[in-house]
């Protein structure tokens, strides 16, 4: 697979900006031929290094080597003389223009005349035709494609103007399973054409699928590099994080309380509420101090319920009680006057607001709750960022950093701390682990774990089976807008379980082939639009 010579060597890296060092003496090599995965916890310094290879950001130390020449990549024109293409996470294509004008933009064939566009198609049909896209009509308008295969012109782009290393950034993150092996297949037949790919991707599974090498990142500091099969998943966390998983697989005790007193008077009780069109009459406890998880598919009812509980919609009927007392929640502030929070599962839209800084951000509900003719002081500010950041472990550790300069578990670390500077009784969490890295996700359910601890208690919304069952103690189960059933948690409670509840629900006279059928459909790996992945802004 690998040559004696990497095509890429970088030699002891280092960036800084201000106030962080982003690089510190980084070590990096990508042999011709291989799928090499850069891997690190958001922060850890992957984009930047991406960004020094590709010329976007200058090094402050060290040496680039390209096909054993030492480069002082500039910009971007220098790194595609050298040989080096990106392909975004957002595809850089122009939907307006013929699939052979995109394929090579930039690089059109000229003649005596100016472009020569016979020969530019023909120049298009054959990068294409490297990758098994030869059948594509070159003159069609690329908005005719789909993402995936405007992911794949992307690509051809790269391969147009021969490029020795081509960098996909996050290429799966639109993709469903079917599309992603597509992906997978072109990539293979490129690394085996001699071109060297540096893979970057959230996904364990895909690495595991499509790398035959890895470098691991750190807080800006070079782990090391390992062959992908000699490096198991429990030790690559391990290198990723920097801590031992012992902790993460215990986490929560697996919170089965048989215990509990369910006589006493719970926090919040709904009864009957419902919306038309978004979840049908539903009951509904929760004691203090419990995590309860919502689990369903996608259009199950889970996010519905939890913005009923809130005051973000309005139910059409039923009602809610705190502490045995009816509560009219039927606004956002209503329900942050009762002391329950919600924070959603799109923090880009809904929840960040990245144009403010770390500090605006994590004050916003608090200011809001005490309202806005009464400004927080600068010294209580203080007091409530500082207590946040360094509870929930905010990366860099700086408050007047704008918000959307973090990494996407940084920026759900705040939006965490925003609601917890509420002091919520209870706290609704809506995906607040999609999207980030195996550190930050393992932080944020230990503060969850935490938080229970304390005495508050949690609504857990997550597409993770596995993560809902490691967290909470008892799990509503939702299926097409409705409660199906609660499981409370103990050692024979897993996700297949779930699963299983979920298939068999509505099914009458089901063979046990069937259920089996169901439950693996249901299990089916989610598509990288349903689970993750934006926002990887390090």
């Amino acid at each position: 697979m690998s040559q004696a010579l990497p095509i890429v060597e970088m030699k002891g890296i280092s960036i800084e900006f201000p106030g962080v060092k982003a690089l510190d003496q980084v070590d990096f090599r990508l042999f011709p031929g291989e799928v090499h995965a850069l891997m690190g916890e958001n922060g850890a310094g992957k984009s930047t290094l991406i960004k020094a290879l590709t010329g976007v950001y200058r090094i402050d130390s060290g040496t680039i080597i390209v096909s054993g020449q030492e480069r002082q990549l500039r910009g971007t024109a220098d790194a595609q003389d050298a040989g080096i293409s990106t392909v975004y996470q957002e595809v850089n294509l122009v939907t307006n223009l013929s699939i052979g004008e995109n394929v090579m933009l930039g690089h059109e064939v000229r003649g005596a005349f100016g472009v020569n566009w016979r020969a530019t198609h023909r120049a298009a049909t054959a990068a294409l035709a490297r990758l098994g896209l030869d059948a594509l009509d070159t003159h069609k308008p690329l908005s005719t494609l789909s993402i995936a295969v405007q992911q794949l012109v992307a690509i051809s782009r790269a391969v147009a103007v021969k490029a020795k290393v081509l960098i996909p950034d996050e290429p799966t993150s639109s993709l469903d399973a079917n599309e992603v092996e597509g992906l997978f297949q072109v990539i293979r037949s490129l690394r085996d054409q001699g071109v060297a790919i540096l893979f970057v991707s959230h996904f364990l599974d895909q690495i595991y699928a499509i790398s035959d090498r890895m470098t691991v990142l750190r807080n800006g500091t070079y782990v090391g590099e390992y062959m992908t099969r000699e490096l198991d998943r429990a030790n690559l966390i391990s290198k990723m994080i920097g801590k031992d998983l012992d902790a993460l697989s215990s986490l929560g005790g697996n919170r089965a309380t048989g215990d509990r007193d369910r006589t006493a008077q719970p926090v919040l009780t709904a009864e009957g509420v419902t919306r038309r069109g978004s979840i049908e009459p539903t009951d509904l406890e929760i004691h203090k101090g419990e995590v309860v998880g919502f689990a369903g598919l996608l259009g199950s009812g889970r996010t519905e319920l939890a913005r009923l509980l809130y005051g973000a919609d309005k139910p059409d009927a039923g009602q809610i009680a705190m502490h045995g007392k009816k509560a009219d929640i039927a606004t956002p502030a209503e329900g942050l006057a009762h002391r329950v929070a919600f924070s959603t599962e799109n923090r880009r839209d809904e929840g960040i607001v990245g144009d403010l800084t770390v500090r605006e951000n994590l004050i916003l509900a608090m200011q809001a709750k005490r309202g806005w003719a009464r400004p927080i002081p600068r010294k209580e500010q203080d007091e409530i960022v500082q207590r946040y950041i360094t509870a929930l472990n905010v990366r860099p550790a700086d408050p007047d950093k704008l918000i959307k300069n973090l990494s996407g578990g940084n920026q759900q670390k705040v939006l965490l701390g925003r609601w917890l500077a509420t002091e919520p009784e209870l706290l609704i969490l809506d995906e607040p682990t999609r999207g980030i890295d195996i550190g930050a996700k393992a932080e944020i359910q230990e503060a969850v774990a935490e938080l229970a601890e304390s005495g508050v208690s949690v609504v857990f919304i997550s597409s993770e089976l596995e993560e809902v069952v490691r967290l909470s103690e008892r799990i509503v189960v939702l299926k097409d807008h409705q409660k199906i059933g609660e499981i409370v948690n103990g050692p024979d409670v897993t996700a297949q379980r779930i699963v299983d509840v979920i298939a068999s629900h509505g099914v009458e006279a089901a063979t046990e082939s069937d259920l089996v059928e169901a439950a693996e459909n249901l299990t089916a790996p989610e598509t990288a639009s349903g689970s993750t992945s934006e926002e990887n802004n390090s």
